[in-house]
């Protein structure tokens, strides 16, 4: 750090080379931060949700302190200021916290919600499947639920302001960072992706070509008409919204070419749709773009990621290797580092790995450091599997998803959702945790020569005291 700052201080790397540098050894420093808490007000045992939708104790779970007594399962975080998380329970209800609750990020601090949505029939019946911030500022946020709905809420009072039936079970949605249109991209149990436009009200248009539900479904940063949605047939479809057939591409792991070197984009332009591509063998659940939206990146029950050159749609063949564990019939909410804090070519993927997170090189796929719970008890707690995981980012517009790390009162931030009913934190180390932590462990290594030393001495003169005989 200090060789940095007096290469700063002489010009020989300018401010943003400087910013970059230390946001890089940032994002690689996360570790989990059991000092922040997230207290719902439902102290008590935990409750399951049933298929029928009734509520039962759940007698596997201890009582404990919770963000939502029956398990979370989506958040979202909105991008422009980095404060107001909204999260979702499995029993339907929502929940609303501000993160500049604590002043001082160096000090242990329980959050409590500024709002609370209980389940209801007005509101949701059913488990949250999704949530979102609207588009343009944080004034809005979206849910989808199990209960066939995506709902409109407006944040500071938390109350409905618009509702729309899709008939199924609704396992996703999005909405496009750029675009003015206002279409949400609704994935569900019906094998055709939905558009419903917020400005309208209504069901606007219906995308068909998938042979099973969509799972997972992401707007391209850079073109708004441009949409990739990922379904349980394996196949991963990129869309033109404005054109009748819709589709424009599918992504096929065979492809490590493109579509231009195998022949299937001619010199007008038109493309041809190879209708036996699949981008994985198993159901696809996990779908994003990087933030200039250059990279595709996909996920299945195959436990693979793959890496896509959006511009030619070829796999660039990064490999994750065999820790990838992915089995929920669920959307995962995966995501790559916001372009500006991390090198050019070494961007990051977060990753949800069951009960840990994994930050993988996006584009060689090695694992630059796990993440994982303290305790034991925690990670091997079947309850502790992550159902969601959402970035704490601020200045975000566009296509970005937040330029500065964390907010104004935090040097950034990741939070996990989890079936046990909490949300966790993961701070990145700064350069006094380290050297705290490092006295830390030196007292440790201290206190524990010491005990070693006094039972080799209590051992010494247990035998020195006694007298021999030989007989």
């Amino acid at each position: 750090m200090n060789q940095l700052l007096f290469e700063r201080s002489t010009g020989n790397i300018g401010p943003n080379t400087f910013a970059r540098l230390q946001t890089t050894q940032l994002l690689s420093s996360f570790r989990s931060a059991p000092e922040f808490r997230f207290n719902g007000g439902e102290n008590g045992s935990a409750v399951r949700d049933s298929k029928d939708g009734s509520v039962a104790p759940d007698q596997d779970v201890v009582s404990t302190l919770s963000a939502h007594r029956a398990g979370v399962n989506a958040l979202a975080l909105e991008r422009f200021d980095g404060r107001i998380l909204v999260s979702g329970g499995l029993d339907g209800s929502l929940k609303i916290w501000d993160m500049e609750q604590c002043g001082n990020p160096s000090t242990a601090h329980t959050f409590t919600p500024v709002a609370t949505v209980p389940r209801s029939d007005k509101a949701h019946k059913f488990g949250i499947t999704h949530l979102s911030f609207y588009t343009f500022d944080s004034a809005a946020f979206l849910s989808t639920s199990y209960d066939h709905t995506l709902k409109v809420w407006a944040t500071e009072s938390a109350s409905l302001s618009a509702s729309f039936g899709l008939g199924s079970k609704v396992y996703t949605h999005a909405v496009s960072p750029i675009a003015s249109h206002l279409l949400v991209a609704c994935g569900t149990q019906h094998p055709a992706v939905r558009l419903v436009d917020l400005r309208s009200g209504s069901n606007v248009q219906s995308l068909a070509g998938h042979a099973g539900a969509i799972l997972a479904t992401s707007w391209s940063p850079r073109h708004e008409h441009v949409l990739a949605t990922g379904s349980v047939d394996g196949t991963v479809r990129i869309w033109d919204i404005r054109r009748a057939g819709g589709v424009i591409g599918m992504l096929d792991k065979e492809d490590s070419l493109g579509l231009y070197h195998n022949g299937l984009l001619d010199p007008s332009g038109k493309v041809r749709v190879r209708a036996s591509a699949k981008a994985h063998s198993a159901p696809v659940n996990g779908l994003t773009w990087t933030d200039d939206g250059s990279y595709i990146v996909s996920a299945g029950h195959d436990r693979r990621i793959r890496v896509w050159d959006a511009a030619l749609g070829k796999n660039t063949l990064a490999s994750f290797g065999p820790s990838v564990r992915n089995s929920q019939l669920a959307s995962v909410t995966m995501f790559a580092s916001p372009v500006g804090l991390a090198t050019p070519g070494k961007e990051l993927l977060f990753w949800p790995n069951e009960s840990e997170i994994l930050i993988f090189d996006l584009h060689d796929g090695h694992v630059v450091t796990k993440l994982r719970p303290t305790g034991v008890a925690q990670r091997t707690n079947k309850k502790s599997r992550i159902s969601s995981i959402v970035w704490r980012g601020s200045g975000g517009g566009g296509g970005s998803s937040g330029v500065a790390m964390g907010g104004s009162n935090m040097a950034g931030a990741i939070f996990s959702a989890h079936p046990d009913g909490q949300i966790r934190a993961w701070t990145p180390c700064l350069e006094g945790d380290e050297g705290e932590d490092e006295d830390a462990s030196l007292e440790e290594a201290s206190e524990e020569r010491a005990k070693k030393r006094k039972a080799l001495d209590d051992v010494f003169k247990g035998l020195m005291g006694k007298k021999i005989t030989f007989t």
